[in-house]
């Protein structure tokens, strides 16, 4: 298969696209600014990428049977507070992005689209969803670590799921755990659909490599197109 990465130096991105790579795929590497980067490895190029602009996406998408875009402001890898304080401050970029991404599939509709979202749309009861229940989200951010003003961009994140829900298009989105964090891939791990998939402690948790692990399973055999999943231990 021929796999298109978005955001593919951070920090899922980049498992998204040494997994993918070791499946045996041909992949195109997606960077804001690809430029500098230097590639040892084979079967794979790299793109400079605006995921904000539809033309920019367009224009790496003939021959992809599959775009992953893993977007995200800033590079959390590199600068985790920056990635913070621009997801704070524009929480409406995730809508944007994903008006952008179904733009640029107008012109290829066979083009599958998996997008890497958040924790916060999943239901933590039957119709009420994460982003919506202010002091269970905060809760979980506090647990987590991240500011409760952080709420902004989890809602922002629920919203671009939305929009996406208006689509046609062949588009997927994952929700990972509520707690994601840099591990080791175990390849084992349960998958849900709307609700949190939580461990014999009820707490949501995964590894950033199973993740990965989990995206490039449903790249190659997908099993919820226009639908959400997500994945836990």
């Amino acid at each position: 298969m021929r796999i298109g990465v978005i955001g593919a130096t951070g920090g899922i991105g980049s498992l998204v696209v040494t997994e993918a790579l070791q499946r045996g795929h041909q992949v195109t590497a997606c960077s804001r600014d690809a430029t500098g980067i230097r590639e040892a490895r084979e079967n794979i190029t790299w793109a400079s990428v605006d995921v904000l602009d539809a033309g920019s996406v367009t224009a790496i998408l003939p021959g992809l049977d599959v775009l992953i875009s893993t977007f995200q402001p800033g590079n959390a890898t590199r600068d985790i507070a920056d990635t913070i304080r621009r997801s704070i401050a524009d929480p409406s970029v995730h809508s944007r992005a994903a008006h952008a991404l179904l733009t640029a599939l107008n012109s290829h509709p066979r083009t599958r689209l998996i997008v890497v979202g958040g924790a916060g749309s999943l239901e933590i009861e039957p119709g009420l969803v994460l982003a919506d229940a202010q002091d269970r989200l905060h809760q979980v951010l506090d647990g987590i670590g991240l500011p409760r003003e952080y709420a902004a961009s989890v809602r922002g994140a629920r919203d671009g799921l939305n929009i996406l829900r208006t689509s046609n298009r062949l588009w997927t989105y994952f929700s990972p755990a509520e707690d994601i964090f840099p591990g080791e891939r175990t390849g084992r791990f349960r998958i849900g659909g709307d609700q949190p998939v939580r461990d014999a402690d009820g707490r949501s948790r995964v590894s950033t490599a199973d993740a990965a692990v989990a995206l490039l399973d449903e790249a190659e055999l997908p099993r919820f197109i226009q639908r959400r999943f997500t994945i836990g231990y």
